[in-house]
């Protein structure tokens, strides 16, 4: 029993483990659907005092939309909405009074991102992927594995709203793929099936400024027609806009309309690529001199003196790791960095080597591959891979790279501190998200890249972390921040890198940036890029 309660809690059971023997007296067939009944256990009372706090606490902007969405819902004649809105206005909270609203009258609320750590976030959240069970990689024919007989079929047909934070981010196929799934479990409803999403309400929410879906060595034109915006569910969404920057407003100690004002239209304007006209989508633009740093001989040590001032005598301290971040555009340089900070920290050095080989099932000619070397296999680095070798010490701060357990909070871009090394695991405690200060043990485990890079299939048995100091500016987003130290020995290269790094401040005074060239010398000036073709029918 207690082990098919630990697979329940992430959605597993010891019957999709056969033979593993199932307990009989589980208490789970005596209520029926776990599924449903974890949407239904929300307490009432509670929920309602949540909404009614919530609630009280809306813009007539916010509450004009509540109203809407509410109202589609209560008809239930489905629809689906995008709700609109650059960082830090209020989606969020959005997603928050949506949730407890449904929730007070007992109604059920799928709240999913396409982040883990944005999943985090919601009220209930999980990733999309998991909620759904989108395969990955999505591909246009790909549908949901969902059987129409399953638990979450049933769950699904019961929902009232589905919630989907940070869209623009994830693949059109993604939403293509539920949308093809609830047409066919909602097929026995009247009409349902014609409907899109099966005639389900659906409102998805997100920035286009963001980052867009990663598409592994695709093109500018790629990325575009990946988007939600490219797909034909995009002509059924009515778009619904928040404008007013709640997150700077609330970050600012001593907020005067003119500086958040001025602040939130930089960095709109660095958005949408109007900071330097006219360009194609990438301009070299100047940064004011407020946020430069500009004097220093060792530019690292500078960026982190600034960004983690005083750092030995607080390295221990979870609200001062929790609230502070060095971004930088790439992988090479955010290592460079957080090994930098790791050998200031006191105390001795652990490293970690993986044990790397090929998947044989994988390779339709693994014979090819039989004279690979395990040297060559140890230098191989890809995103959302671990290195090889990972240098570590107590104290560090360190990124979960793998969703571990989304129930307890532990998913891809959780932050923890370490508080022990030992030989097979990993002791350390959250600092971000839910359940902070909670101590965890991360083991070892078997990782392969989604979409391999190479002509074989890796497979890398590591702690699946990174230490975290820095990160990259497409790990950060979803991340709100007291302090942002953004290192730019490199440009950007991507639509909304720089955007989404310099919005991950809650007030202006929290921001520093460094740019030098290639001999270090101080600089004033980097790249925006900006596929301005992705807001034309927004």
């Amino acid at each position: 029993m207690a082990i098919e309660s630990l697979l329940q809690n992430n959605n597993k059971s010891l019957k999709d483990f056969k033979p593993m023997p199932y307990p009989k007296d589980y208490v789970v067939s005596f209520i029926g659907n776990r599924l449903l009944y974890e949407e239904r256990q929300y307490n009432v009372v509670e929920q309602q005092r949540l909404f009614a706090n919530l609630y009280s606490s809306l813009t007539d902007e916010q509450r004009g939309i509540f109203e809407e969405i509410m109202d589609c819902v209560e008809k239930q004649q489905g629809g689906v909405f995008f709700l609109y809105g650059y960082g830090g206005t209020g989606k969020t909270f959005m997603w928050n009074t949506l949730s407890a609203a449904l929730r007070s009258k007992k109604k059920i609320v799928l709240p999913v991102a396409s982040s883990g750590i944005a999943s985090l976030l919601l009220p209930g959240g999980r990733t999309a992927h998991s909620r759904f069970k989108i395969p990955v990689p999505t591909l246009e024919t790909s549908i949901c594995n969902i059987n129409k007989k399953d638990e979450l079929a049933e769950l699904l047909k019961m929902t009232d709203l589905i919630i989907w934070d940070e869209a623009p981010m994830a693949n059109k196929f993604c939403f293509e793929s539920l949308d093809k799934s609830l047409k066919d479990i909602m097929s026995g409803s009247t009409h349902a099936c014609d409907k899109i999403f099966g005639g389900k309400v659906v409102v998805f929410g997100g920035d286009f400024r963001q980052i867009l879906p990663v598409i592994p060595r695709g093109t500018r034109s790629d990325i575009i027609h990946a988007t939600i915006n490219s797909s034909y569910i995009w002509d059924h969404c009515k778009v619904l806009k928040l404008t007013k920057n709640m997150r700077l407003q609330a970050g600012a100690t001593t907020p005067t309309t003119d500086d958040i004002r001025s602040f939130s239209e930089w960095i709109l304007k660095i958005g949408d690529g109007t900071m330097c006209e006219p360009n194609d989508g990438y301009a070299s633009i100047c940064i004011p001199e407020e946020f430069l740093i500009s004097n220093f001989s060792d530019p690292i040590k500078a960026i982190v003196e600034d960004t983690y001032p005083d750092l030995l005598h607080n390295y221990l301290d979870s609200n001062y790791l929790q609230s502070r971040a060095i971004l930088a555009s790439t992988i090479e340089v955010v290592d460079d960095i957080n090994q930098y900070i790791t050998n200031l920290l006191p105390g001795e050095e652990k490293e970690y080597f993986s044990s790397d080989s090929i998947d044989k099932s994988d390779s339709t000619n693994f014979d090819a591959y039989e004279h690979v070397t395990p040297e060559f296999l140890n230098a191989l680095k890809t995103s959302g891979l671990p290195n090889h070798s990972i240098k570590v010490k107590v104290g560090a701060t360190i990124m979960l790279m793998r969703n571990l357990d989304q129930s307890e909070g532990l998913c891809n871009s959780t932050r923890l501190t370490v508080t022990r090394l030992a030989s097979h695991v990993i002791e350390a405690k959250i600092i971000s998200g839910k359940n902070i200060g909670n101590l965890i043990y991360i083991p070892r485990m078997s990782l392969s890249p989604s979409q391999s890079p190479w002509p074989f299939k890796l497979v890398r048995r590591q702690f699946p972390i990174i230490v975290s100091f820095a990160m990259t500016i497409n790990k950060s987003q979803g991340q709100s921040l007291d302090n942002v130290g953004l290192y730019l020995p490199k440009d950007v290269f991507s639509h909304g890198q720089l955007y989404v790094a310099i919005s991950r401040v809650k007030s202006k005074k929290g921001l520093k940036i460094l740019i030098h060239d290639k001999g270090r010398e101080p600089m004033d000036t980097t790249t925006n890029v900006v596929f301005k073709e992705v807001f034309q029918n927004i």
